[in-house]
């Protein structure tokens, strides 16, 4: 699956997802965009998902038009070390990702 980590998951994170093509947003070159802008960037790249801490994101996108599926991890923080122990709960989660839908991972 290609995914674009936002800016908020560490870049490394997409070694710990194996199996998947993960890129993050600020490698894309789309550092600082707005998230309906980013949205549309990604899925016109053929991205499949977005992944992200951001627990606001699906309040501020209409659910029923997005172009492509967003995984919300709910870690501590935005470190590293706090996402990577949720890692294998986000590839369960990935595995069953419906296009315009929010899948939330603890």
């Amino acid at each position: 699956m290609k995914l674009l980590l936002d800016e908020c998951i560490p870049h490394r994170v997409r070694l710990h997802l194996v199996g998947h093509d993960a890129v993050s947003v600020v490698y894309m070159g789309w550092g600082g965009i707005k998230n309906g802008r980013l949205l549309a960037l990604a899925a016109a790249d053929s991205f499949e998902a977005l992944v992200t801490t951001d627990r606001n994101l699906e309040h501020q996108q209409n659910l029923a038009t997005l172009p492509l599926a967003i995984v919300v991890v709910e870690a501590a923080s935005n470190d590293i070390g706090d996402i990577v122990p949720l890692v294998p709960n986000l590839l369960i989660g990935l595995s069953s990702l419906r296009l315009r839908s929010v899948t939330h991972v603890s």
